[in-house]
């Protein structure tokens, strides 16, 4: 469900269908990836300092977060609503012992803390996202780390080849505005640019909402 680093450009989709497994298992299908199989820069950026735990990767797609937060020595716990997607995350990561699990966030039941939890471009439209946010919230045990990261609504004036799912889209502010102070420290509130190329090869530069904030 969550968008990595682009393989291919996307094909237009109805925003109706962003929830919907089975649609997710045949966009899968549909190539051989459907990601660069490169783990999420932000997540790189953010993570790379934190000392090792049990991480969540909600939305793994083909695994490349997960696998990169392996490799780092997390104990990691990675979700898709896609089966598709999870086969072919297992068969990337060989023998890494991460645990693959499907499940749909509309209904799966967070009944475990974690060191870290991390979802990337998840998507859900206002309401559910806020939802969602603060489920994900709820999963991050004492003294851990929630990662939200998505596209931010300034990425609409270019032409990306993404579909147009103009709700979906938010600022890291946002988020944090989800947060509890007496309950959150915020450490990385920043809608941070990064260089992507349009269909047509040229340069632009994109928002990633970025959200890091560590449970009291």
């Amino acid at each position: 469900m969550s968008e990595h680093q682009h393989q291919h450009q996307h094909q237009p989709f109805d925003p109706a269908d962003v929830l919907d497994k089975g649609f997710w298992d045949e966009r899968y299908r549909s190539g051989p990836a459907l990601w660069s199989g490169q783990p999420n820069p932000q997540l790189v950026t953010e993570v790379a300092g934190l000392r090792p735990g049990t991480a969540l990767d909600i939305g793994c797609g083909e695994g490349a977060d997960a696998i990169w937060l392996a490799d780092q020595g997390w104990q990691v716990t990675a979700t898709d609503i896609s089966v598709v997607a999870l086969d072919r995350a297992a068969g990337h990561a060989g023998d890494r012992k991460i645990t693959w699990v499907q499940g749909d966030i509309t209904d799966w039941t967070l009944d475990t803390t974690y060191d870290l939890v991390s979802a990337h471009f998840i998507h859900a439209d206002r309401t559910e996202r806020e939802a969602f946010q603060r489920r994900f919230a709820s999963a991050v045990a004492p003294g851990g780390s929630l990662l939200v990261v998505g596209h931010h609504p300034a990425d609409l004036e270019f032409r990306l080849g993404r579909p147009d799912l103009t709700g979906f889209m938010f600022t890291a502010q946002d988020v944090a505005a989800l947060l509890d102070p007496a309950e959150w420290e915020i450490v990385t509130c920043e809608n941070r640019p990064r260089t992507v190329d349009d269909p047509d090869g040229a340069a632009v530069t994109v928002l990633d909402s970025t959200l890091r904030a560590r449970r009291r």
